[in-house]
């Protein structure tokens, strides 16, 4: 779906729709599909009331009919998608969506604009969606999608987390304003995923930033987990940013060192394979963990 049918769809949508909505992701705690009485009796609304948001949201395609031990509805990604957004313009942090900044496996980001004109960033977290698409093809909608729609919450709220604790460390990242659900509003986001960049006037100090950073995150106990090319940005002028933290963990988690070290090889190789800069592994791990000075 693109973001113009995005908008379109989200201003076409009452109040009411968007508690059926609610009624909808509730329930789907409980129910595969969930029934009819079950959104009816939770937004107070009649049957008929409840049949008819029904009908309209299915055919916006926000929502999904199935089941069989329990007839109804289910919210699917989309759904979801503008329960955040509502939440976001209602709160008066957005009014308006703008273009896709990226599409990915596990997440979308879109521009967006606050009240007051400033260009910010909406990331929606949509982890298995390959996962059950595929699914879907072998045994049907099932609970999958329900698991996915919850561990998207969950990384969502475990990045949303982790941007507030490395932001006020001084961490190269972007500033977090608000989550919700699946959801993170972000400042704008500026820069080129490194492994698109081409040339790079100064590899070496852009390198030495990126582990500085590293270690600014690490002293503040978290570990990205999932560092590489692909999540680093650059501007124009050198300076970075370091996103997508889902996966981030802590120091006391077990596999710690392991994570960390697989971070800072993966930079240090790409940085090798692509502008011939070479560091020594154990002493850039050592630089981040502070056991000696940076270069």
């Amino acid at each position: 779906m693109s973001y113009k049918e995005i908008i379109e769809k989200f201003r076409s949508l009452e109040n009411l729709d968007f508690k059926v909505l609610s009624a909808l992701e509730a329930g789907m705690e409980k129910f595969e599909f969930v029934p009819v009485d079950f959104a009816s009796s939770y937004c107070r609304l009649p049957r008929e009331e409840t049949l008819y948001r029904l009908g309209k949201l299915e055919e916006l395609r926000l929502i999904r009919r199935g089941g069989t031990a329990y007839p109804g509805y289910a919210l699917n990604y989309f759904g979801l998608d503008f329960l955040a957004l509502h939440s976001f313009t209602s709160a008066g942090l957005i009014e308006a969506l703008g273009e896709a900044l990226g599409i990915g496996k596990e997440a979308d980001v879109y521009e967006a604009l606050t009240p007051e004109g400033e260009r910010v960033a909406v990331k929606l977290h949509k982890l298995g969606r390959a996962s059950f698409r595929q699914t879907a093809k072998v045994r049907g909608y099932t609970e999958e999608k329900a698991f996915w729609l919850i561990r998207s919450k969950i990384a969502a709220r475990k990045e949303y987390e982790a941007l507030r604790k490395l932001y006020r460390a001084g961490v190269a990242v972007v500033k977090p304003i608000a989550y919700n659900r699946h959801a993170i509003l972000m400042d704008k986001i500026t820069g080129v995923p490194l492994f698109k960049v081409r040339e790079l006037p100064e590899p070496e100090r852009v390198l030495q930033r990126i582990l500085e950073n590293v270690a600014l995150a690490y002293k503040a106990g978290i570990i990205h987990a999932d560092l590489s090319e692909f999540n680093v940005l650059v501007s124009p002028g050198g300076s970075i940013l370091l996103i997508d933290w889902p996966q981030h963990v802590t120091l006391s988690h077990p596999n710690a060192e392991f994570l960390l070290r697989r971070d800072v090889e993966n930079l240090l190789k790409f940085f090798w394979r692509k502008f011939r800069v070479k560091r020594p592994l154990e002493e850039a791990l050592e630089a981040v963990k502070g056991l000696k000075k940076q270069y």
